[in-house]
């Protein structure tokens, strides 16, 4: 379900906590990005204790598939998981990914579970689709939305390919957005279908 703010309440959303202290080895955990949202890298999702400690229920697991070895669901007896098996590459499309794993943590997240998703370092690829989910969910733009993370897990760094990808997605789903507010009889396709629809009666009823 994605949520609906004013400028002062995304202001407040986008700068975090700002009594975080970073230290290097907090790249070695999981942060909490948005409400029963969490991103790390591998090494957050290896310790069954420390998963259920934080509350986590589902886990998106997202990798390079030659890293398949060792990047893997660890726990599927305790978590239920996503597996995505993406190129850690400028050239991998994330944006086909994304509606799945969107659609994975919202459901998650509706029946009252946490989720955490991961890659290897939690650097680029993960928080690239954390970053996209941000920015819908909260209908930013992408630079709001990568601040957002970033801001909470201050090591991520999207490749440039996947930045690119960021900004795309910006456009993407505000369009969609723009399509889903007008009532389907309003859409302009339907408004000439139903002239047409008309002037055929009107037809029909000349010559009636």
């Amino acid at each position: 379900m994605d949520v609906a703010l004013n400028k002062e309440q995304i202001k407040e959303i986008i700068q975090g906590p700002g009594d975080v202290e970073w230290t290097y080895e907090m790249r070695r955990q999981c942060q909490e990005i948005l409400p029963n949202l969490l991103l790390g890298p591998l090494q957050a999702s290896k310790s069954l204790e420390t998963l259920q400690s934080l509350g986590v229920t589902h886990i998106v697991c997202i990798r390079d598939a030659k890293e398949a070895f060792s990047v893997r669901p660890r726990f599927p007896d305790h978590f239920q998981y996503m597996v995505l098996d993406v190129e850690d590459s400028e050239e991998q499309n994330l944006i086909r990914l994304f509606p799945g794993a969107k659609q994975f943590i919202d459901n998650a997240i509706q029946g009252g579970g946490r989720v955490l998703v991961h890659c290897n370092g939690g650097i680029s690829l993960s928080p690239s689709f954390v970053v996209m989910y941000a920015m819908q969910h909260y209908n930013l733009n992408w630079e709001d939305a990568l601040h957002l993370v970033q801001n909470r897990r201050y090591c991520i760094s999207p490749n440039g390919g996947f930045l690119s990808q960021i900004k795309e997605y910006e456009s993407i789903y505000k369009a969609r957005n723009a399509v889903a507010a007008f009532p389907p009889q309003a859409r302009p396709g339907n408004v000439r279908r139903k002239r047409e629809d008309e002037e055929d009666d009107d037809e029909k009823e000349r010559y009636a």
